[in-house]
Order: structure tokens, then C-alpha cells, then sequence
């Protein structure tokens, strides 16, 4: 299986501390593992899935699409502009 990271998940992963790395990791292990636990959004958004999961008392949010053969990751972040982020 192939995993694709968007420039835009490159740059905000990059950024994380070391004790946000094992829980950011654990998502996306989760993703990777079992695509469906995500919300696939409506609208203009449609085809993209988002993951919440808890990290150090706040709620991260990571966009993804998937098929059967690939996942890719496009962003990750707090909930606040995240979802203006994503279309842009």
C-alpha cells in the first residue's frame, strides 16, 4: 500500500514536538489500517475523509483520501480554520 503526504501536512508534521509525534503517528497507523473510521464530508469536500483524535488535551483533526491501493494524507491540524485550509 502507498501512502502520499500533500505539501500542506508536510509542513504542519514537521512542526510537531516529539511528544505529539507518537500520537500523530498512532492516527495515522489507524488511517492507514482502517480508512472507514473517518467522516467523509458533503458538498465541496466530498471524497475527503477526516479522522478527530486527542492530542495532549486538544482535538486534531487529519484529512485523507483513500482506495484501496493508497492513502493520502492532507492535513492535519486543530479545528480552528481547518476546514478553509483544506479547500484552498
Amino acid at each position: 500500500m502507498q501512502i502520499f503526504q500533500k505539501p500542506a501536512f508536510k509542513r504542519v508534521y514537521k512542526k510537531l514536538h516529539k511528544n505529539q509525534l507518537a500520537l500523530v503517528n498512532n492516527a495515522i497507523q489507524t488511517v492507514i489500517d482502517h480508512p472507514e473510521q473517518g467522516i467523509e464530508k458533503r458538498g465541496d469536500l466530498a471524497g475527503v475523509f477526516i479522522y478527530k483524535f486527542d492530542c495532549l488535551n486538544q482535538q486534531y483533526l487529519l484529512a485523507y483520501e483513500w482506495d484501496e491501493a493508497s492513502r493520502t494524507l492532507l492535513l492535519l491540524g486543530v479545528h480552528e480554520n481547518f476546514y478553509r485550509s483544506l479547500k484552498a
